[in-house]
């Protein structure tokens, strides 16, 4: 039996700002959402324009406090086409949150405390 990987899910409390960063630091847009009848919950997927695999940011209505998201030592990492000019695009944005050098590779920070892990092609 063979699992495929499809998607993440991030709960975020602003969807809106969390789109928008997602758009702008990864190039990431909506390919589909859910709402509930009652308005307590969107289920928002977004993508890229390669590969299947999804990040599903939930909004829950009633949620008003940040959510606990442990020791910030869970990520998603990403591959971008042009490594030094992903960095400065972030760089300029200030969302990079830690720098390793040794292994050439940073993370991001999403609006809602979530590190994403910048890596080059190998």
């Amino acid at each position: 039996m063979k699992f495929k990987m499809i998607h993440e899910c991030y709960n975020v409390l602003d969807l809106d700002r969390s789109l928008k960063f997602y758009e702008e630091a990864l190039g990431l847009t909506e390919r589909r959402r859910m709402e509930a009848p009652d308005g307590s919950f969107i289920l928002c997927f977004i993508g890229s324009e390669v590969g299947d695999f999804e990040l599903e940011l939930t909004w829950l209505r009633d949620h008003k406090e940040p959510y606990d998201i442990g020791e910030g030592e869970f990520h998603l990492a990403f591959e971008p086409d042009d490594f030094a000019a992903a960095h400065e695009k972030h760089k300029a944005m200030g969302c990079i949150c830690f720098e390793n050098t040794a292994l050439g590779v940073y993370f991001i920070e999403d609006p809602d405390g979530y590190w994403l892990e910048i890596v080059p092609k190998h």
